[in-house]
């Protein structure tokens, strides 16, 4: 298991990779992909192809599920979700592994 930490401005992200489950904690509140908000815009710059679904939310859901399963590691589907926070502007602060002491993400040069 590992659990990373994210900041968006003042507000804390965190994430749990537990196997290949991936979960979301914020203000004390876990919950799994199905509980997160996807916006209509991101999902459709990523995925053009749910444009004419109605049951977008649900396929992209899916998609991304189908995606950290494929990964061989919990540390691979960390760097993976990293990636795509920083590009929506959360700053990675720090991951544990199995309750083991944080540790800073490394500077990629």
């Amino acid at each position: 298991m590992i659990h990373c930490v994210f900041r968006f401005g003042n507000q804390i992200q965190e994430i749990v990779v537990k196997g290949n489950d991936l979960f979301f904690v914020q203000e004390g509140v876990i919950t799994s992909i199905e509980g997160i908000k996807f916006s209509r815009e991101g999902v459709l710059k990523e995925f053009p192809d749910l444009e004419e679904k109605e049951d977008w939310r649900k396929i992209a859901i899916e998609r991304l599920k189908t995606h950290i399963k494929k990964m061989k590691t919990e540390m691979e589907a960390i760097e993976y979700v990293k990636s795509e926070l920083e590009k929506q502007g959360y700053e990675a602060m720090f991951f544990q592994r199995a309750g083991w002491r944080p540790q800073l993400f490394k500077e990629k040069k």
